[in-house]
């Protein structure tokens, strides 16, 4: 039964997730709220994996909760979840896409969900920015403002800042560097 509740909430989330991988993240989200399998701490990993690995993010996002879910059968049930919806509209808006490209009516749809995909991107990046920079619940807990930063991931975001913007050797090099860079620091220092 977890294999059917895993491909259809990851064909749901295929279906409606417009702009990408990252525009996933509000529905996984909504995933772990809904459905337990994983918390945001759990969320949070499996965004550092997924980004690091190659691939497209919604996908390892899925492989990844598949597998933290059911184990491989998991993994490929919400694999194929993710991809079914996206499959059968490539195909379908392939067979008709020649007829109605000149539609106003479907040019202005293309152009309609344009936005829609910034909303979702921009959702997903605060909440990855949220999970990553900021302990809300330790906060909540304590009362204490200074415990509502991790200061270590936020001492690293400024670190990345500083050598990417302003170091002009490190401008040019491949950002797969500083992906590499920041999971060693994340290794070293336990993040």
């Amino acid at each position: 039964m977890i294999l059917l509740r895993l491909f259809w909430e990851f064909f749901k989330t295929g279906l409606f997730a417009v702009g990408g991988g990252m525009a996933t993240l509000p529905f996984l989200y909504d995933m772990a709220a809904k459905t337990g399998w994983f918390t945001a701490a759990n969320l949070a990993d499996m965004i550092a994996v997924s980004e690091s690995t190659p691939g497209p993010i919604g996908v390892n996002m899925a492989t990844y909760v598949g597998f933290h879910t059911a184990g491989i059968p998991g993994a490929v049930v919400a694999t194929l979840g993710l991809i079914t919806p996206e499959v059968i509209i490539i195909l379908l808006i392939a067979r008709v896409l020649q007829q109605f490209r000149q539609n106003k009516t479907v040019d202005a749809a293309f152009y309609g969900l344009r936005p829609c995909s910034v909303g979702l991107i921009a959702a997903a990046g605060l909440l990855v920015v949220k999970v990553a920079m900021f302990h809300v619940d330790a906060w909540r807990e304590s009362g204490v403002f200074t415990d509502l930063f991790n200061w270590k991931a936020l001492a690293l975001a400024a670190v990345l800042i500083v050598l990417t913007r302003f170091v002009k050797p490190l401008k040019k090099l491949h950002p797969i560097l500083f992906i590499l860079g920041s999971a060693v620091v994340g290794v070293v220092f336990a993040f």
